[in-house]
């Protein structure tokens, strides 16, 4: 597992605190004992067999739930010590996640926690990490989730008052297809889609684009929806500070969609102690609003 994870024999000897002779001694007996090769090896790089990478598949759960009973013998006095890895998309990082992470450092400050912003579908155990956080993420049948952040989020439209001034305030969702919009691409490709109520039907709106920027841009593409580039779709609540000092102005507000919160999921099984203190001010926090 640490030379797969680590990319060859050096560094996961590094790892382990020995020598890349015993890391390769002790590969190549498991191979004779297993009877099939488990690593392909060449001067520049490893890479495991068919074989090889189906045991790592089937023995790395093993592994972290060895890891997570380790942690929590470690963390059976109370205090709560070891390593939080948590893979998130753009959206959470600016205002949804502070809150929590912030409450969580307070009442357990010997955990040291990394944050892996990603904005795909994410293998949380394949990538290393404890838990992730996703919009409404299809979760295999041996996770768990629950809501954090506020239950529901709307998507606002909006745009400066100097882009208005000079375009005019769209009155109905057909009108926004003679606009300029701030656009956001997801990795795959996939350009976000404006989605707006219209009576009692849901109506997808396309205008032109102005600019086009990766969803991993996040909040920052308000900074040029308020140099008046066009209307841009958002997370209402990345909108309320524009809104409030008026350097942004809601359109169509009574059209706006609302979606599901973001949720934590993780393994329903060998939650270490790091990740269930995390699991537990989530929900302390959900609850108090």
């Amino acid at each position: 597992m640490a030379v797969l994870d680590c990319g060859g024999f050096r560094a996961a000897a590094h790892r382990l605190g020995t020598v890349p002779s015993r890391v390769s001694t002790t590969i190549s007996r498991l191979e004779a004992d297993l009877g099939v090769p488990l690593l392909l090896r060449s001067t520049r790089s490893v890479r495991p067999t068919e074989q090889g990478q189906r045991l790592a598949d089937q023995i790395r759960p093993l592994f972290q739930g060895i890891e997570a009973a380790v942690s929590e013998a470690a963390n059976s006095m109370a205090t709560v010590r070891g390593k939080l890895s948590i893979n998130v998309p753009g959206a959470v990082v600016p205002d949804i996640l502070p809150p929590l992470m912030a409450e969580y450092r307070r009442l357990h400050p010997e955990v040291d926690v990394e944050i892996v912003v990603e904005n795909d579908r994410v293998d949380i155990i394949a990538a290393g990490c404890d838990a992730g956080i996703r919009y409404g993420a299809h979760l295999d049948k041996d996770m768990v989730s629950i809501l954090i952040g506020p239950r529901t989020q709307q998507i606002a439209l909006a745009a400066s008052p100097a882009y208005l001034a000079a375009n005019g305030m769209p009155e109905a969702p057909d009108d926004l297809t003679g606009h300029a919009g701030i656009r956001y691409r997801l990795p795959s490709g996939t350009m976000l889609a404006w989605r707006l109520r219209q009576g009692d039907d849901v109506v997808t709106v396309e205008p032109r684009s102005s600019l086009v920027l990766d969803v991993d841009a996040g909040i920052a593409g308000l900074a040029y929806a308020r140099a008046g580039m066009g209307i841009i779709s958002a997370f209402r609540n990345w909108c309320e500070r524009d809104f409030e000092a008026g350097t942004l102005v809601p359109i169509l507000e009574a059209c706006w969609m609302s979606l599901d919160g973001p949720r934590l999921y993780y393994p329903s099984r060998f939650a270490g102690a790091p990740l269930r203190a995390f699991i537990d001010t989530c929900q302390r926090v959900s609850a108090r609003g």
